[in-house]
């Protein structure tokens, strides 16, 4: 069973960085600590973008990818215990109605561009006509 806590995550990636560092003599890259701990690259991915965020974790993009660095472990223990971390589910509902309401936005303007369309050349037909009318009298 894998935990779903952010204070376990972190634990166990702070870990995996440490002993991942000790075995092959260099910083991990998420990649490697996520195949060590059997998560998904997108869970890796924002369990490290939430380390960076708080100040945990160092994310250093070189030349040879990108690596972790660990910066200040004892902010762990600020994390609350039992806070669940957000699922891929939550995030992605999340990001369909962020778009939902984008899509609704744009909807809006185009109805309104729409509208002055109609309204211009509805003036310039109305102009239009009275130069014709004023020609032909």
């Amino acid at each position: 069973m894998q935990n779903t806590d952010l204070y376990s995550n972190t634990h166990l990636v702070v870990a995996a960085i440490r002993v991942l560092t000790h075995q092959k003599k260099a910083p991990p890259s998420i990649d490697e600590v996520c195949q060590a701990l059997s998560f998904s690259l997108e869970q890796g991915n924002f369990i490290c973008n939430k380390l960076k965020e708080t100040g945990i974790i160092e994310v250093v993009e070189g030349a040879y990818g990108t690596r972790l660095f660990i910066k200040n472990h004892l902010k762990i223990e600020d994390i609350p215990k039992g806070d669940k971390v957000s699922t891929l589910e939550e995030e992605l509902k999340k990001f369909q109605n962020s778009k939902k309401n984008f899509t609704k936005k744009i909807e809006s303007f185009q109805a309104k561009q729409a509208k002055k369309q109609k309204t211009l050349f509805a003036e310039l037909e109305k102009k239009l006509k009275q130069e014709t009318d004023k020609k032909k009298s």
